[in-house]
């Protein structure tokens, strides 16, 4: 186990798939005791199930739920604190990807996108700051971005639009949470292998790697990493700031055929 995570409670959300699934299961192995969120309950549940499996004690519980309905989330996050303290972890994770032209987009397209990843983040973290607040706890918050809110890519402007302001968030809270000893940052993923752009993109590993100057896309378990150390006592002095993990994609810039 990690020395200094053990014991924690953290909130992880979209977690039953991808890369949430990956952050729920490094935080787990590491002692942290998981509160699993994600929109559909079955699959929180067999998440947590299958992390709780490879473990010594089950640490991982399922808590189903909206990041977009902020009445729920707020229920949600007096639910963990009830039931298992904290949170002193808060990973916002959830977040949906449409692709769409701008000449061809529309609003209902892009009202899902900003009510997932900017209004669900921003909200989950106020309720997650809230509890850490209300309990003295000196908690981390890590929100998951993209490199699409660096790098344009066509067909991904409005979701640019919502992962450029995932890193303006991480910033303004740091700020105002900084005070309370809560820690703020952002991860922006790059190309990333998981179940759905295995599923949408057979060759998504030879395009994206062949591209990316470490020669492979990223997993799970390269961003869960990332998050790992950003809740770490080692990261204590690490606020406000992005953290891009893309295999060094970004320096380069270059998309696929077809993309």
């Amino acid at each position: 186990m990690t020395t200094g995570l053990a014991s924690q409670v953290a909130l992880v959300t979209g977690a039953g798939a991808g890369i949430g699934y990956a952050i729920a299961e490094v935080l787990a192995n590491a002692g942290v005791a998981v509160a699993l969120n994600d929109l559909r309950a079955d699959l929180a549940v067999a998440a947590a199930a299958r992390i709780n499996a490879g473990l010594p004690a089950p640490l991982v519980t399922a808590y189903p739920g909206d990041v977009a309905d902020v009445v729920a989330m707020r229920a949600l996050l007096e639910r963990i604190g009830a039931e298992r303290g904290g949170p002193h972890i808060c990973v916002a994770n959830a977040g949906i990807t449409r692709f769409a032209r701008f000449l061809e987009a529309e609003p209902a397209e892009f009202d899902e996108l900003t009510a997932v990843n900017l209004r669900g983040s921003y909200f989950t973290a106020q309720a997650a700051a809230r509890a850490m607040v209300a309990q003295g706890i000196a908690g981390r918050i890590v929100l998951l971005a993209s490199v699409t809110g660096l790098r344009a890519i066509r067909g991904l402007s409005a979701y640019s639009i919502t992962r450029a302001g995932t890193m303006a968030m991480a910033r303004s809270l740091a700020l105002e949470l900084g005070p309370y000893g809560i820690t703020v940052n952002a991860i922006a993923p790059g190309a990333t292998l998981t179940e759905r752009t295995r599923a949408e993109t057979p060759n998504y590993a030879r395009d994206w790697g062949a591209l990316t100057p470490t020669g492979r896309a990223s997993e799970g378990a390269d961003i869960a990493a990332a998050v790992r150390f950003l809740v770490s006592p080692e990261a204590a002095q690490i606020t406000g700031q992005t953290l891009v993990v893309d295999g060094g994609w970004s320096v380069v810039g270059l998309v696929p055929e077809g993309y």
